[in-house]
């Protein structure tokens, strides 16, 4: 006999399946199970819910009235639609199957209506530009240079900052001295799956061979990839906690004002490129589709053409 579970049974319950379907798919990740739980629990909150309520409670009526509620509140918007962006993740469909081992009947949740896209990216002005590249120039002189190498790679590579995190020295490819850095977005590794591969600047590459402690790179036989333990591979040891140090930084400063002020420098870098050599350049460094640099990394709005006749380039 089939039952409707509690909402409490499904949250209890859902981390469990995604760990089996984990090992099966490689998906969904540890973040995406949290979230959704973290979400749902949260909504539940806004809305009074008890978590003994079975799921039915939360009908489309039922997520109107929280809306309602949380327009009434402080909080923003997109907060709450992403908390219910959570709640549909708890019943995606790759969870139909498990829920129906259980015997559970899940009735479909009727998600109320919304157009709602995240704000297209708009380019900083000369000001904060200007305040960005002073506050980088100044990392170079800091005793921990683990702080100048994790900026370097958002704002000269436009790594993500987990990816930054989990960046190893043996992603960077060199030959004929010349270094390329070469990984899979985690973001789009189990989706588009396409590889960076972008030429890492000689000054640079010089400044990261130095950080290292190993001078300039010759061959593989100097040392750069030999096996030293797990941590002494990862580029920046401890990543997370120079992260979050940087971002309160620069909400401290005032040159970003969010709560992820790093990632705008991944933002900057996409938008530079792509007024520089264009979106397939953009999308290059980025790992995303067109489309994606074109709505949240670049700003086509402000063009910087002058003086063009198309019949000149004829």
């Amino acid at each position: 006999m089939k039952t409707i579970p509690t909402l409490k049974m499904v949250l209890e319950t859902y981390p469990k399946f995604a760990a089996i379907e984990r090992m099966r798919m490689e998906r969904p990740c540890e973040k995406t199970v949290e979230s959704a739980v973290g979400g749902t629990r949260r909504l539940c909150e806004i809305g009074g819910l008890s978590l003994d309520e079975p799921v039915s409670a939360l009908n489309g009526k039922r997520l109107e009235h929280i809306l309602d509620l949380a327009r009434c509140s402080e909080l923003k918007p997109i907060s709450v639609w992403s908390y219910l962006y959570s709640l549909r993740k708890l019943f995606a469909k790759w969870t139909r199957r498990y829920y129906a081992d259980k015997k559970w009947t899940i009735p479909q949740i009727e998600m109320p209506s919304c157009r709602r896209q995240s704000p297209r990216y708009i380019r900083p002005d000369t000001t904060i530009l200007a305040k960005a590249k002073e506050w980088y120039r100044g990392l170079e002189k800091r005793s921990d240079q683990r702080e100048w190498v994790l900026a370097t790679l958002m704002l000269e590579f436009a790594m993500r900052n987990g990816d930054a995190e989990r960046l190893r020295w043996s992603d960077f490819r060199v030959k004929d001295g010349n270094a390329v850095l070469c990984y899979t977005p985690h973001k789009t590794r189990l989706s588009s799956g396409r590889v960076v591969a972008w030429p890492v600047h000689p000054d640079i590459w010089s400044r990261l061979c130095d950080y290292r402690g190993v001078g300039r790179f010759r061959d593989k036989r100097n040392g750069w990839a030999k096996n030293e333990g797990r941590d002494s591979q990862l580029v920046v040891p401890c990543a997370r906690d120079v992260y979050v140090r940087l971002n309160r930084e620069l909400r401290t400063l005032c040159i970003f004002t969010g709560s992820k002020g790093c990632y705008e420098l991944r933002k900057i870098c996409i938008d530079h490129i792509y007024q520089k050599y264009g979106a397939e350049m953009a999308s290059s460094i980025s790992g995303d589709d067109i489309r994606t640099v074109m709505r949240y990394y670049a700003d086509p709005s402000a063009v910087h053409v002058e003086n063009v006749r198309v019949v000149d380039l004829l």
